[in-house]
C-alpha cells in the first residue's frame, strides 16, 4: 500500500521533495491555505482515511515556505472517528517515504496546569499515552524502525530550544508541558483531569501521541506544539464545547503562524 500511495502522490509532486512535515490541528489550517502550491484531498490518496471533524479540511498540502520544502496535513485523522491506530499514523510513514526528516505536530488542548490560559501556546516536552492502544502493535516492518523503539526523547530537545528562541524573538510566552492523550470523543471527567494532573500532565487532548510515537519510531525529529484552547474539565466551571476550541484557535492563529514561519527558517 505504501508504494501505491507514494506513486499516486508523485503524479502530483513533479519532483517536489519535502523535508519538513507539519500536522495542523483543529482550527489551524490557514497556514496551508496561504502557502499552498498544490493540494491532494485525503479521499483521493490510496491508503489515506478521510477526516470528518469540523476544523479539519482533510488534504495534503505542498508548499515552499522560507525556502523550505514542506508538506502539511491540513487536518488530521483521529482514533475516535473509528479509524485504527495504523490508519491514524499512516500519513507519518508516507511523510518519511517522501523524504521528510522533521515533523511539527500541532493540536488544540485543554489546560490542566492551572497557570495556563486559553490562547497560550505550549511546547510539548513529553507525553502520556492514555488512549488504551499503541500504533506499533502488530507485525513490525523493519524498513521503518525497530521492534522495541526507545521513547526517552520523543520530542527533540534541539527543536525545543529552537522553538523557545523563536518565541523570545516574537515575544510569545511559550509554555512547556506534558501532553496527555485519551481516546475521546467525549471530554475527560473532572476526576480524570485530577488524576492526569497528579501523574504530571499539563494539557489534555485526543491526538498527537500516536503520530509522535510513529514519527520517533521512523527516526524523524519531532516538535510538538499545543494551542491551549480551553480549560480542561473541572479546571473551570465552564462547559466544554468544540465550538470554543475553534473560536480560541481562530483567535490565536496569527500568533501560531508567526511562530511556525520563524521555526521554518531555523529548523
Amino acid at each position: 500500500m505504501i508504494k501505491d500511495t507514494i506513486d499516486y502522490i508523485e503524479t502530483y509532486t513533479d519532483g517536489f521533495k519535502p523535508e519538513i512535515g507539519i500536522i495542523l490541528g483543529s482550527g489551524l489550517g490557514d497556514l496551508a491555505d496561504e502557502y499552498c502550491e498544490f493540494a491532494i484531498p485525503y479521499s483521493k490518496i490510496p491508503g489515506f482515511s478521510k477526516s470528518t471533524v469540523e476544523g479539519h479540511k482533510g488534504q495534503l498540502v505542498f508548499a515552499t515556505i522560507n525556502n523550505r520544502k514542506v508538506v502539511m496535513m491540513q487536518g488530521r485523522i483521529h482514533y475516535y472517528e473509528g479509524h485504527s491506530m495504523q490508519e491514524v499514523t499512516y500519513p507519518i510513514k508516507v511523510m518519511k517515504e517522501l523524504g521528510v526528516k522533521t515533523v511539527v505536530i500541532t493540536n488544540a488542548a485543554g489546560a490542566i496546569n492551572k497557570s495556563f490560559r486559553p490562547g497560550d501556546l505550549m511546547v510539548i516536552t513529553d507525553h502520556i499515552n492514555m488512549m488504551g492502544d499503541n500504533p506499533l502493535i502488530g507485525p513490525n516492518d523493519s524498513h521503518f524502525g525497530v521492534r522495541f523503539p526507545d521513547m526517552s526523547e520523543v520530542y527533540n530537545k534541539n527543536l525545543i530550544k529552537i522553538a523557545d528562541a523563536a518565541g523570545r524573538i516574537l515575544r510569545i510566552d511559550l509554555k512547556h508541558g506534558v501532553y496527555i492523550a485519551s481516546s475521546g470523543p467525549s471530554y475527560e471527567t473532572p476526576a480524570e483531569i485530577k488524576m492526569a494532573r497528579y501523574i504530571g500532565a499539563d494539557a489534555a487532548g485526543m491526538s498527537t501521541v500516536p503520530e509522535a510515537i510513529v514519527a520517533n519510531y521512523c527516526g524523524l525529529n519531532v516538535l510538538g506544539i499545543s494551542c491551549i484552547s480551553n480549560y480542561a474539565s473541572g479546571v473551570s466551571t465552564k462547559k466544554l464545547t468544540h465550538e470554543e476550541v475553534i473560536e480560541t484557535t481562530n483567535a490565536v492563529k496569527s500568533k501560531f503562524k508567526e511562530l511556525i514561519l520563524l521555526l521554518l527558517k531555523n529548523i
